[in-house]
């Protein structure tokens, strides 16, 4: 049985490669300008996904939450700052967020087993 972050991964390159099969010049450069705003800047690429996730959890997009999920692993965000990242997305988006809080949970033990 796929585990949730291999299914994730999966049904979202599958999604992707059928958008951009269709070469649609505004989703196209959409899709673009997003991977460029987390580039290394004047912010650190973990700074950006730390903000990232948090802006995900209170527009409660779990897809999103997922992604910037993955991202601060990748970027050797601890557990330690991701409940201090959890805990200001719920100061910011308040109880409504709680739900998106339990998966994302959920999700980061998946991602560290």
């Amino acid at each position: 049985m796929l585990n949730q972050v291999t299914e994730f991964n999966k049904y979202r390159s599958r999604m992707n490669e059928e958008i951009f099969a269709q070469k649609n010049k505004v989703i196209n450069r959409l899709f673009n300008l997003d991977t460029n705003a987390y580039m290394k800047g004047v912010l650190p690429v973990k700074t950006k996904e730390m903000l990232g996730l948090v802006s995900s959890m209170v527009l409660r997009c779990d897809d999103c939450v997922k992604y910037h999920l993955e991202n601060c692993k990748k970027e050797r965000v601890s557990t330690e700052e991701l409940y201090e990242i959890f805990a200001i997305a719920n100061i910011v988006g308040e109880t409504i967020v709680i739900p998106h809080l339990r998966r994302a949970v959920d999700y980061w033990i998946e991602l560290n087993n």
